[in-house]
């Protein structure tokens, strides 16, 4: 009995028949189960939450008692309990770095070291020039001409013994590569003095293995203007690739998009290189293909951020464009971590399984895929942000509408009868 007189709620489902709140000990007084005819009942108000809390009730009849004392410190209660919750969650989305936004999802402040990543790119980006200019390219025999001859086995052979032969021979820097079977070979070779019918005898004998004789079907013999030529057919599909890709991105977003995407693309390519050209690994044809690659993977990724840039643009409103950003860079995130894990288990698969033909080939993907990774994230992302990228840039503006003209006519008959 004593928790039935000290709980508010149970006093106010059992009202006596005169209104006021009697003892609950009285057996005339009769328990309503529902609700009055006319809505007013003790029912609907005490099923109501905030009926509950606000007390109203109580003070009307008779509020000055406990009943109305107790109900306002539940009230008081619970309000400060809301209240140290949503200062609980605003204080640890401060100290996590976030805020709240749509659907009440946590935001990674990606833009928040913006500035520690931007001085970052630029020292990749000039230390990688620096070694292009001082280093060079150890530009491979598509470049630089050279001998290409078709050999094949009568058994199966390892690339590896074949180099070895052909530097036992005086054929140092040759470059072996399997041709469809384990018995075809494609070997490259340095440029060489010999015409070539003796150069055939003697790469004929050079590649004799023991118990497994060659045959040596084609030998062509490229020049240095054609490798030159082949140079400069490289450099300008790579100009040529990043101007198409300006041209497509202002074009199916906006001019400030595009610039910080073609600059990321430009990163990576500059990136890539200048590994190659600082430690001196070979630079061929295929280096320059997955150079080429990565400019379309990179900018596949880049276009996938801007799409929910712009989305996020025109839909979300009151948070400002840096956040904004970092909100599309989180909702996407998942999608780059899962795109970047499958694409580098084929890179290195081929790294490490694809032999020596595809080894530089997969070295220059491997580069450039974590370049590019990093490229979407801050150079394509940070660069329109402060060239002013708003939301004024994804919306279509309405004019105004154009003022009526209001036109007086004057009759002059209208003056002839005023003088008269």
């Amino acid at each position: 009995m004593a928790i039935d007189n000290n709980n508010p709620l149970e006093q106010q489902n059992n009202p006596d028949r005169n209104g006021s709140n009697g003892d609950t000990t009285n057996a005339s007084t009769r328990r309503r189960n529902k609700p009055r005819r006319d809505g007013k009942g003790s029912n609907t108000k005490t099923n109501n939450p905030t009926t509950a809390k606000s007390g109203k009730s109580s003070s009307r009849r008779g509020g000055k008692g406990k009943n109305a004392k107790d109900n306002q410190a539940l009230s008081t209660a619970v309000d400060s309990d809301v209240i140290s919750g949503d200062a609980a969650d605003d204080a640890a989305a401060v100290a996590e770095g976030g805020i709240k936004a749509v659907g009440n999802q946590r935001i990674i402040p990606f833009m928040k070291i913006e500035k520690p990543m931007a001085l970052l790119s630029l020292f990749m980006v000039i230390g990688s020039i620096i070694a292009i200019a001082v280093n060079g390219l150890n530009l491979g025999l598509d470049f630089t001409g050279g001998v290409s001859a078709d050999v094949r086995y009568e058994q199966p052979v390892e690339q590896v013994a074949v180099v070895q032969a052909l530097a036992d021979n005086g054929f140092d820097d040759a470059v072996v590569q399997y041709l469809g079977t384990r018995e075809e070979l494609l070997v490259r070779l340095p440029p060489q003095s010999d015409n070539v019918d003796g150069l055939s005898a003697n790469l004929t004998q050079a590649l004799a293995l023991p118990s497994n004789t060659a045959t040596i079907s084609n030998v062509n013999i490229i020049g240095s203007q054609v490798g030159n030529e082949v140079y400069l057919n490289s450099v300008m599909a790579l100009v040529l690739a990043l101007v198409c890709m300006l041209g497509y991105v202002a074009l199916r977003f906006q001019f400030k998009l595009s610039l910080g995407a073609v600059l990321s693309l430009f990163h990576d390519a500059v990136v890539t290189i200048g590994v190659f050209a600082l430690f001196g690994f070979p630079f061929d044809l295929t280096v320059l293909a997955a150079v080429l690659a990565l400019i379309g993977y990179s900018l596949n990724d880049t276009i996938v951020v801007y799409d929910r840039i712009r989305e996020n643009f025109r839909r979300v409103r009151g948070i400002t464009p840096e956040q904004t950003i970092d909100l599309s860079l989180t909702e996407t995130l998942r999608r780059t971590i899962m795109t970047i894990s499958t694409v580098l288990l084929v890179v290195l698969a081929m790294l490490f399984l694809g032999g020596d033909g595809l080894y530089w080939f997969s070295v220059a993907l491997f580069i450039g895929l974590l370049a590019g990774t990093y490229s979407s994230t801050y150079i394509a992302s940070s660069i329109p942000l402060r060239m002013g990228l708003s939301r004024d840039d994804f919306i279509v503006k309405v004019k105004p509408e154009f003022e009526e003209e209001i036109v007086t006519f004057n009759d002059p008959k209208m003056f002839e009868q005023d003088n008269v």
